[in-house]
């Protein structure tokens, strides 16, 4: 399953691992190490960072959506599934 991350970007359910602020430093060092491997995507459009997706095969895609609302459309597309 897909799910909209903001301004038109989207991700697979799937691969994601978790959904974590980016205030701590060991996230800040998680992303500064993952823009140098170049294994980090900003879909943040130029927006601050409010959350960051670590994703199965060590991408980190950046989002200015905050993490409680991306929970909530993973855990809504979840409750979807379950119902079919």
């Amino acid at each position: 399953m897909l799910i909209h991350i903001g301004f038109g970007n989207i991700v697979n359910t799937q691969k994601i691992i978790a959904v974590v602020s980016p205030d701590s430093a060991p996230i800040k060092r998680l992303v500064q190490g993952a823009k140098e491997k170049g294994l980090a995507i900003d879909a943040t459009q130029g927006r601050k960072t409010k959350s960051v997706l670590i994703m199965d095969g060590s991408q980190v895609v950046l989002s200015a959506l905050l993490p409680e609302t991306i929970a909530g459309r993973v855990q809504d597309i979840a409750e979807f599934s379950e119902d079919k």
